[in-house]
């Protein structure tokens, strides 16, 4: 995967995308990227990342979240995502049709 500059409070920060489990945004101008290391708090709306992220790792699931599919250890039925580290989002009405194709990437 590649490497992103991502521009930070203290300066640009190099971070590896496979680091990335998943981008939130909280209050829409604050997305956090949570990384192996810590988290990371960025002033960059989510949009920004769909762009600079790899899209066959990386979906957008839901108008607050987007996922790194490597770290996806649990689908259920009702579109509820858990990840590796123990976290569990849920998919948007409208984002169901992107866990089916996460579903059908991980077989």
């Amino acid at each position: 995967m590649k490497q992103l500059l991502i521009p930070t409070s203290k300066g640009m920060k190099s971070v590896m995308a496979e680091n990335i489990i998943r981008n939130r945004s909280k209050q829409q101008l604050l997305p956090r990227i949570f990384d192996n290391e810590y988290p990371l708090t960025v002033a960059k709306v989510l949009h920004w990342f769909e762009g600079k992220l790899p899209e066959q790792y990386f979906y957008r699931i839901h108008r607050t979240h987007i996922v790194n599919r490597l770290f996806v250890s649990e689908i259920s039925y009702n579109s509820k995502l858990t990840l590796t580290n123990g976290e569990q989002l849920q998919a948007s009405r409208r984002k169901k049709n992107i866990v089916s194709l996460m579903t059908e990437r991980r077989a």
